[in-house]
């Protein structure tokens, strides 16, 4: 697995998430939970995460979409 981006956007995340799926690359959203153990305050970012095989096409297209960092 490789991490595409950090975000504490939700909106971002799933822009994100929907993009790549649209492609047909599965997109795997990592410590969304987090907020529980930290009081739903927001601070620690999510990770989004795809196979290691669809990272080049995975960063393409987010970087055409404006949402690389």
């Amino acid at each position: 697995m490789k991490e595409l981006f950090r975000s504490n956007d939700p909106v971002r995340m799933s822009r994100a998430i929907g993009l790549l799926e649209d492609e047909g690359i599965p997109a795997f959203p990592m410590d969304q939970h987090m907020s529980v153990l930290e009081g739903s305050l927001g601070i620690l970012p999510q990770r989004l995460m795809v196979a290691d095989r669809d990272e080049f096409m995975a960063r393409a297209i987010l970087r055409d979409a404006g949402l690389d960092e």
